[in-house]
């Protein structure tokens, strides 16, 4: 358990964005900003330094955007 920076309350490790999980891959939609040969230039990356990079898609809305039924703690987190 974990108490996550967008909550006060106390969620699972697989509930929120923690950094720290049993299984370290994760998901970023990022904005390409400059490819250099094999480097690429990215922004606003929701991931730490030295994060093994497995897998690079394009964005298409078509797809990459889905509405939700539910928020969980999310829609009844504590606002400042």
């Amino acid at each position: 358990m974990m108490k996550p920076f967008l909550d006060d309350q106390l969620h699972g490790v697989f509930a929120t964005r923690f950094y720290r999980r049993p299984n370290p891959i994760g998901l970023s939609v990022v904005r390409l900003i400059q490819r250099d040969g094999l480097r690429l230039k990215i922004q606003s990356v929701d991931m730490l330094d030295g994060t093994p990079l497995l897998d690079i898609k394009p964005y298409i809305p078509e797809f990459d955007v889905h509405s939700v039924d539910k928020l969980g703690w999310y829609a009844r987190r504590a606002h400042p």
